[in-house]
């Protein structure tokens, strides 16, 4: 960090990446030298009896240890090299594209001296007598050599930079036209990356499409950011130090205790003044069903060893030639899908009324039923489950929302707008919707879904309001950059999004995404350890949590002149107007206007820095120019430790044993305007974890009922 410049280009890879590669080569080759170090002891006498060839062997023996000797002091020391400094010290380590350079040019005679031992191992030019021991050795260690030459060759293919060349990027510094033709081909070649990595996707119009913009968001986030991929591992690692700084930070001031008191874990007191249909139990009947969509690989998923013996019972054999009792669009030809949709969400078969499996970019599975339990036609709608669906996702341009009832400056998020679209048009090619209400007439419609399917279900609805005005929307860890504000403000008439503790997805949007980069720039600019050390300490969180010491240790404190001149962006990049922030200020966005807001900590300088108009400006947004945001009445869940009363409470009454309990409030879109990196950020946005949470939330609800009228009887 910055990126390795060597042969004149820049390299993904930085100087402080060597390390753990250098360690593992030196274990394998230390192992190799051993070996034939034994080879070269026990057989060079045998070689003045070989009927040919005998020089050449020697010459391979002793080349082999000599060679091995030789480039094992030199990973040593770019080892050594590559560990000096922090992450941003590149000072210390301007040695290392020297070393690794002369450890580059020695490959060319160890692949002689592999050739020769491959003639003498693999051909009968060389005639020597047979030793069983050096025979296998140089056989094992000849092909050990080719398959590590091969590797390292695709290690440096691996981390070229086809747009690295210093002098594109000395032409882009002085000219914003060059900067704007390297964005373009940049965005060009993540298109063939796409393309060839994912090869077997559908090619159509929805592909280039959806390629080419998630080609042009990958090339906006990190053009001109001289950011290796190591650094993102480093800088996740050092975000969370640094977010539970700031956590302890406010803890300490109390700043905390006064979003608790909005908490509540009564469900009735939560839900007091909403609407009738706003119940965490129909919620969580419906998030069922949400689940149950996923089909069979998610069934297997939760159930990996009996989750086909639980299907079986419903599959419908050689239905590809039987007739069926509901349309069934995609599906194999044991309907197997279908049988998973029936075993999750417990319904007969005659009740779903329509299922399509189909699963394309911008084209999502989903399924109609008739849900007697609730008087409702349920459109549930699946969520993320493969590659067609992450780009999908990626696709996450402003697209204009042309729905009846929304102001005409609304927009969308452009890849759920065509999969909503998408459905509608399915829904009315095939009259579902039409044959479901002619049968069952006074039942209401509801749309329910999770994750991407959430997101697809509230701009569904958009389109359907005008036909069914009492429709309601029930969507679970809903995507944030859904709707712009005014939108997602009219969601609220219909829609309930229940989130589970850190979500990230909850929280993932284009600026999101783009002020994560800008704190990861600046943590990888204040940490004081070597990108190794961090990589050890990540893996120590990971499995101890982040200890007290490490929230001080980690940062160093630098002048703003240091900061101002840091070569982590390239000065004439627009992506950032401020890389650092004054101390007690952090940059935020608020709604669509810029300002400055005070934090509580401290981190990472300890003066205070004055700033030049130019750096008190906040981030330039690069891709998105418009804020998105999560739709409808917000139910936030969060887990919450139990203190030591409580606990002691529980084992007087008897009543649970559980170490967390729940607590639930209402929340606003501008709550999930930060992305932060959380232990749980992942697990709390897969459905069996959010299905689990409602669970327990209800549960306990039980329990706290069944102890008050316990109280009360007792009275």
């Amino acid at each position: 960090m910055p990126s390795m410049q060597m042969f004149g280009r820049r390299w993904l890879a930085g100087t402080d990446d060597l390390v753990f590669p250098g360690l593992l080569e030196l274990l394998m080759r230390g192992i190799w030298l051993t070996l034939m170090s034994c080879v070269l002891c026990r057989y060079y006498q045998w070689t003045f009896n070989c009927v040919t060839g005998g020089l050449l062997v020697r010459i391979y023996l002793i080349g082999i240890v000599v060679m091995h000797s030789i480039i094992i002091l030199i990973v040593m020391v770019l080892v050594n090299r590559s560990a000096q400094g922090a992450i941003y010290d590149t000072k210390a380590r301007r040695f290392v594209p020297h070393i690794l350079v002369t450890k580059i040019i020695l490959l060319l005679p160890e692949i002689g001296l592999n050739i020769l031992g491959t003639i003498w191992t693999y051909t009968d030019c060389i005639q020597c007598d047979h030793e069983h021991f050096t025979n296998t050795v140089v056989e094992i260690g000849v092909l050990f050599n080719w398959v590590m030459l091969g590797g390292l060759i695709f290690l440096l293919a691996m981390v070229l930079d086809p747009v690295g060349s210093l002098k594109i990027q000395e032409g882009a510094n002085s000219n914003v036209d060059t900067d704007t033709l390297l964005h373009r081909k940049v965005t060009r070649i993540w298109v063939r990356r796409f393309r060839w990595f994912f090869c077997w996707l559908i090619r159509d119009e929805h592909s280039h499409e959806a390629f080419s913009q998630a080609a042009g968001l990958m090339s906006s986030m990190f053009r001109n950011t001289d950011i290796v991929p190591s650094d993102f591992i480093a800088g996740f690692v050092l975000l969370r130090v640094k977010q539970k700084r700031e956590s302890r930070e406010q803890r300490r001031l109390a700043l905390l205790a006064e979003q608790r008191y909005n908490c509540t874990s009564i469900v009735s007191e939560c839900f007091t003044g909403k609407p009738n249909w706003m119940c965490l139990k129909k919620a969580r009947h419906y998030l069922q069903l949400s689940v149950a969509i996923y089909g069979w690989p998610f069934l297997i998923y939760r159930y990996c060893i009996t989750g086909l013996f639980k299907m079986m019972p419903k599959f419908l054999c050689c239905a590809c030639f039987r007739a069926k009792p509901t349309v069934v669009k995609e599906d194999n030809c044991c309907l197997c899908n279908f049988a998973a949709i029936r075993y999750m969400s417990k319904l007969h078969s005659k009740d779903i009324l329509f299922a399509s499996f189909v699963n394309h970019i911008f084209e999502l599975p989903f399924f109609v039923t008739a849900d007697h339990e609730t008087s409702s036609i349920v459109i549930a709608i699946r969520g993320s489950l493969s590659m067609r669906d992450i780009f999908t996702d990626l696709t996450a341009v402003v697209e204009k929302l042309d729905a009846y009832g929304v102001p005409p400056d609304s927009y969308a998020h452009k890849g759920m707008l065509c999969s909503a679209k998408y459905i509608k048009s399915e829904l009315e090619n095939h009259n579902v919707l039409e044959k479901a209400f002619t049968n069952f007439p006074e039942y209401n419609l509801v749309i329910t879904g999770h994750s991407l399917g959430a997101g697809t279900s509230v701009l569904l609805a958009f389109y359907m309001r005008p036909l069914y005005p009492n429709l309601k929307v029930y969507a679970f860890a809903t995507p944030a950059g859904l709707l712009s504000r005014e939108a997602a403000r009219i969601a609220e008439d219909f829609t309930l999004s229940v989130g589970v503790g850190d979500d990230m997805v909850m929280h993932m949007t284009i600026d999101n995404v783009e002020d994560l980069r800008t704190n990861m720039i600046q943590v990888l600019q204040s940490c004081r350890l070597p990108k190794y050390r961090v990589f050890l300490n990540g893996f120590g969180y990971a499995l101890f949590g982040v200890p007290s010491r490490d929230l001080e240790s980690t940062w160093r404190h630098r002048n703003p002149s240091e900061m101002r001149n840091s070569p982590l962006l390239s000065t004439h990049s627009p992506v950032l107007s401020m890389i650092t922030q004054n101390d007690g200020f952090s940059a935020d966005i608020i709604s669509n206007n810029q300002q400055l807001v005070p934090t509580t900590s401290s981190y990472p300088y300890e003066q205070p820095i004055t700033m030049s108009p130019t750096y008190n400006e906040i981030v330039v947004r690069r891709y998105s120019k418009i804020r998105l945001y999560t739709p409808g009445h917000i139910l936030h869940i969060t887990k919450k430790k139990k203190s030591k009363e409580q606990k002691k409470a529980d084992k007087k009454s008897g009543t649970d044993s559980n170490e967390y309990n729940y607590e639930m409030r209402w929340a606003t879109p501008e709550d999930f305007k930060e992305l932060r990196v959380m232990p749980r950020m992942l697990l709390d946005h897969l459905p069996e974890n959010v299905l689990k949470t409602l669970d327990n939330v209800l549960s306990e609800q039980r329990t706290e009922i069944g102890f008050d009228l316990a109280q009360l009887t007792m009275i």
